[in-house]
């Protein structure tokens, strides 16, 4: 340190403050300089620029320059332990960002997703089995459909109440399909091609016009992406194959 001290104008180059902020912090007895040119002008010395760090850090943290004096000049209070309060401070801090960093990044998600829905909110409705993977792999297979920006418009504006009906919905058509199956209705019968035109009118009324084109891609994916047909089977068994029987039937049917 310079034996004269420094200037105000080099503590304000030093701490990144302003001038303006440095007098005013002199003006209401936070901050005074320990001494003064002949001139008037302020001098700080090397604890009032330790004084100003322990304004800043607690500025940072939002307290009022009120509160900030009580604290720095309670002298029941040690150095240390004015160093272990804001170590716990920034602590608390950085784990109440990080939880608003969390927060923004399963928002983004939900909005790129279009699903305005909490990962617990996810997996308590579409249930244990349920792997936010499929999500990134769906965008990244039809991300570049129509059928995908409809999807992604409709389901942007969903909440949850809107999803536990959807999910209600699948869940009951699911136990009329393993109901039929179970009673061995044919997959080419009325019953089956009822159900299979039901299923694609679900998804219509509920995510994108799926034309008969699309639904018969859908069934190959329940009998030919091991994870789907998984989803079926434990429905019931040999379900995935009745399924997809079923809406090649029910697009016959229609295209005839």
């Amino acid at each position: 340190m310079n034996s004269d001290g420094y200037s105000v104008g080099a503590v304000a180059k030093i701490a990144k403050v302003t001038v303006r902020a440095l007098h005013h912090y002199d003006e209401i007895g936070l901050l005074s300089p320990a001494g003064r040119t002949r001139a008037g002008y302020r001098r700080y010395v090397d604890t009032d620029l330790d004084r100003l760090q322990q304004i800043l850090f607690y500025r940072e943290l939002g307290f009022p320059l009120e509160e900030i004096a009580a604290i720095l000049d309670d002298d029941s209070v040690s150095p240390s332990e004015h160093l272990r309060r804001q170590h716990r401070l920034l602590t608390d801090r950085i784990a109440h960002l990080q939880e608003l960093a969390t927060a923004v990044e399963h928002a983004m998600e939900a909005r790129r997703m279009g699903v305005q829905l909490t990962p617990e909110e996810k997996f308590e409705i579409f249930g244990e089995d349920y792997q936010e993977e499929w999500e990134q792999e769906a965008e990244q297979r039809w991300g570049d459909t129509e059928a995908w920006a409809e999807s992604q418009r409709r389901t942007g504006a969903y909440g949850k109440a809107d999803w536990e009906r959807i999910q209600a919905e699948m869940t009951a058509l699911n136990g009329r399909l393993a109901a039929a199956v179970a009673a061995g209705e044919p997959a080419d019968g009325t019953l089956a091609t009822d159900l299979a035109e039901e299923h694609r009118q679900h998804i219509c009324r509920n995510f994108y016009d799926c034309t008969f084109t699309i639904h018969r891609g859908l069934a190959s994916l329940y009998v030919g992406d091991p994870r789907w047909t998984e989803s079926y089977e434990k429905i019931a068994p040999g379900l995935a194959q009745w399924l997809h029987d079923a809406i090649l039937a029910n697009a016959a049917r229609h295209e005839a």
